[in-house]
């Protein structure tokens, strides 16, 4: 694996906030919320949509397909051809169904929506066998400038949670001629496999059991053998206090057929951690993001106020943010996979970042 060089003080000022996050996330304790001193509760602000029950949708209806870079992508697309867009970017292991109740509410909101599965995920595939199944960060974000392209859509407002919220991360940071603003759970997000060398302590390094599992063969063998069973166990721990219905996984998990999607899964993690090599056209991008460059454009960060995946205290990135910016705490025994769990929260937040734009 090539190894990036950077400068002595981006190297100093990398290790600086990695430890810092670890530090806090070791004091906070891996069975709490993490809540953090700048918490803005979203039950305080008006809603800006209407109310919807989680749940009200099972489906987008029809999906399209369209060649973009490397891939076929499956996506859903609602609203009118002529709004905003706005693209909603899922995480593993869910997929676009995280965005069922979300994106009826943008759609009647005014903004055409785009809901891309991700590499290895439904009805994407690759359009060459030959291609590299690469999952590295800056790989998956230039699927979403391909897309665009493709689509002809020249500016967008991306939202999204775990590997979608860091792809709206780096769409920020590498492309903001491209992004309007974003919706970031869990913050900033943005990483690197030298970054990801400090060892963390005990309790959060409990917490990536998965990704230290994945780093085995047996893991890769488990994964596959047990895929159905893995993701429901990450989706319980999560979302602890989600009580989703058999029905509502079963249509998630349908996507994690896809011939792809252990491979791609299996690199992702890997790669974060050094374990898997990248390819050697993305390192300049990779280079960039390795210095953990600040997001300029509008942002909103959120948070589920019971998500049982670890995660930052919002003071540990507040300052990767340099634009307007706010933070939403969402309650209720809300969870990982927030714009399933809370969409109209989610919904709100997209049509309050893109105010902040005017």
């Amino acid at each position: 694996m090539s190894t990036i060089k950077m400068s002595e003080e981006t190297n100093n000022n990398r290790r600086r906030f990695l430890r810092n996050a670890a530090m806090t996330l070791a004091a906070a304790g891996l069975a709490s919320t993490m809540r953090s001193a700048d918490v803005q509760s979203s039950a305080a602000k008006p809603a800006i949509v209407p109310p919807i029950r989680p749940g009200t949708n099972t489906s987008f209806g029809s999906l399209k397909q369209i060649n973009a870079g490397l891939l076929n992508v499956g996506y859903a697309d609602a609203g009118p051809a002529d709004g905003p867009a706005v693209v909603l970017l899922h995480g593993w292991p869910y997929d676009i169904h995280s965005f069922v109740d979300v994106t009826p509410l943008l759609a009647s909101a005014g903004y055409r929506v785009i809901v891309p599965y991700l590499r290895g995920y439904g009805t994407t595939s690759f359009l060459s066998s030959a291609t590299m199944r690469n999952a590295q960060q800056s790989a998956v974000a230039l699927d979403m400038i391909a897309l665009m392209d493709a689509l002809k859509i020249q500016k967008a407002i991306f939202a999204g949670f775990d590997w979608g919220a860091r792809t709206a991360d780096i769409m920020a940071v590498l492309w903001p001629k491209r992004c309007k603003a974003i919706v970031s759970v869990g913050g900033y997000l943005i990483g690197s496999p030298a970054a990801n060398q400090v060892p963390y302590p005990p309790a959060p390094t409990l917490a990536f059991w998965y990704q230290y599992y994945f780093a085995t063969e047996i893991g890769q063998a488990g994964y596959r053998k047990y895929l159905h069973d893995f993701a429901k166990l990450i989706w319980q721990t999560s979302s602890p206090k989600w009580n989703f219905d058999d029905a509502t996984f079963e249509r998630s998990a349908a996507s994690f057929n896809n011939p792809d999607h252990v491979a791609i899964t299996i690199h992702n993690y890997r790669w974060r951690i050094g374990l898997a090599d990248g390819e050697r056209k993305y390192d300049d991008l990779e280079k960039r993001l390795a210095a953990l460059p600040v997001v300029a454009v509008p942002t909103i960060t959120m948070e589920g106020d019971a998500n049982g995946a670890i995660h930052a205290p919002s003071t540990v990135y507040r300052n990767k943010f340099s634009g307007k910016y706010e933070y939403r705490l969402i309650t209720g025994g809300v969870g990982h996979n927030l714009p399933q769990e809370a969409p109209q929260a989610f919904a709100d937040a997209v049509v309050a970042v893109d105010g902040f734009t005017k």
